[in-house]
């Protein structure tokens, strides 16, 4: 009986391994062994007739197509339901990352979260961090900044500014670049010797990520972490003539300069108003109150984005009415001879000096604000902060700036004219020698200018500096004129 029953069984089992040999591979799973398989194992599992599956250990196992490809996978329940996740295609995926992925589907069951669910929401979370690239939230900035309507020049100085790194950062996720990427492509600016460019760029860089921060698309500034890694740049200060004798020399090769009018007139205006050179291309007629004798420049054209007010003296203005007829054809007071709907080429004084003989380490146009921030200091008539205002300057101390508010227009007027007047001495080949002061009884300081056996003296009173050159009354007052001696 025991026989018959043996011999029974041993037909199944024969019939079955017949019928199935018939049929060909079954998808169910084939062991790899207690410690699971191994990198020779999987890249030996070739393709068959029908898929199966070569299983690895706690749930991970791998589906071999008859296509050939292969597929890391596991099987699971979750919420009375079974699922399967795909983890990614072999050999793009190794086993030893496959045994990674099915640890962190692991905790994230244990934490009742199902895997499935939460690949689709990181693979949403990776498109839109590919469409947050670094170029997508440079290119938002920019639009942000020309909107609170910067000059053209600061926008272009941007766009070049992150082109630099561009190569390097564009396609990349903004919520996704590291410190040392960003340190990489700066370093490639730093190999050309170009220290403050790189150093530029690095601050640019942290105003697109202190964007991207606001805006949801990155988490933090990563340009923080890179302080101290750059070369710190040498403090160039643009070139500047501030000797009153050179001074007089460069006036005088103005009157003498034989290139355009317009740019001719640009030149002998600029010293009189010392403002940076992008603000003086961008002066526009509307801005000019020629009956106040004020030049208003609008916040968005001003470096600081502040709107800037500058007392305009009788030489400026007599600069302007030579031109003032060519206020129809354009709106701006030195337009492009090109284009005249247009600005002056952000060259043109600098190319003018050139011609003029002086060279980029002699002078610039942007010298003019140092020229005349030095002698104002040194005539000792004038407070330090109503010369720092009139250059639209903002105090660096937080403390201090609560507290030099004020305008200190009234000085500042009385200064521009005693500053053109100084200028027209000094082109005329005068010295004019540096005041001293001394205390009188009244407790006002006297400033005397002494030459040869000559004195002038002013007694502190407000009224004597007076440039306020329209009538008031019957009153008419001069301004104060320093003693010179004829030079020549």
């Amino acid at each position: 009986m025991f026989h018959a029953i043996s011999v029974r069984i041993w037909n199944i089992r024969w019939t079955c391994g017949a019928l199935q040999a018939a049929k060909g591979p079954s998808i169910m799973a084939r062991p790899g062994g207690k410690s699971g398989l191994t990198a020779v194992s999987v890249a030996r599992a070739k393709p068959k007739e029908r898929p199966y599956k070569l299983s690895d250990r706690d749930g991970l196992y791998l589906l071999v197509k008859p296509s050939g490809a292969r597929y890391w996978r596991m099987n699971y329940r979750f919420h009375q339901q079974q699922r399967t996740i795909t983890f990614g295609r072999y050999p793009e995926l190794l086993l030893a990352d496959a045994r990674q992925r099915l640890l962190d589907a692991r905790r994230l069951l244990a934490d009742g979260i199902d895997p499935v669910d939460q690949a689709k929401l990181n693979k949403i979370a990776d498109a839109v961090a590919a469409s947050n690239s670094f170029k997508d939230v440079s290119d938002d900035w920019l639009e942000k900044v020309r909107l609170e309507e910067r000059t053209p020049a600061s926008i272009q100085k941007y766009k070049w500014q992150l082109g630099l790194v561009m190569p390097s950062l564009g396609r990349r996720p903004i919520s996704q670049i590291t410190p040392y990427e960003l340190l990489i492509a700066l370093k490639k600016i730093e190999q050309t010797k170009k220290f403050y460019t790189a150093t530029s760029v690095r601050a640019t860089c942290s105003q697109v990520f202190r964007f991207a921060i606001a805006t949801a698309r990155a988490e933090r500034d990563i340009c923080a972490d890179l302080r101290g890694a750059l070369v710190t740049p040498k403090v160039k200060h643009r070139a500047a003539i501030t000797t009153p004798a050179e001074v007089g020399a460069l006036l005088r090769c103005i009157d003498e300069y034989e290139g355009g009018e317009l740019t001719k007139i640009a030149l002998r205006f600029l010293p009189h108003v010392f403002v940076r050179p992008g603000e003086l291309r961008h002066a526009e007629w509307k801005e000019f109150d020629l009956a106040r004798a004020v030049w208003t420049i609008p916040e968005h054209k001003m470096k600081m984005r502040r709107p800037h007010a500058i007392p305009l003296s009788r030489q400026a203005i007599a600069l302007i009415r030579q031109i003032e007829h060519d206020a129809d054809y354009s709106p701006y007071l030195f337009p492009s001879l090109r284009a005249r709907k247009r600005p002056m080429s952000d060259n043109t004084i600098n190319a003018s000096l050139r011609r003029m003989g002086y060279g980029k380490e002699d002078m610039t146009a942007h010298g003019f604000r140092a020229m005349a921030a030095t002698l104002l200091n040194e005539m000792g008539l004038w407070n330090a902060d109503a010369i720092e205002r009139q250059l639209a300057h903002v105090e660096a101390n937080a403390v201090r700036r609560a507290y030099t508010r004020g305008q200190y227009w009234e000085e500042r007027v009385r200064m521009m004219q005693h500053w053109s007047d100084y200028l027209d001495q000094l082109r005329e080949g005068a010295k004019v020698l540096r005041p001293e002061f001394k205390q009188t009884q009244l407790g006002r300081s006297t400033a005397s200018s002494v030459v040869s056996g000559a004195s002038t003296a002013w007694n502190g009173d407000d009224a004597s500096l007076r440039v306020d050159w329209r009538e008031s009354g019957n009153t008419r007052h001069e301004p104060f004129r320093c003693s010179v001696a004829n030079d020549r």
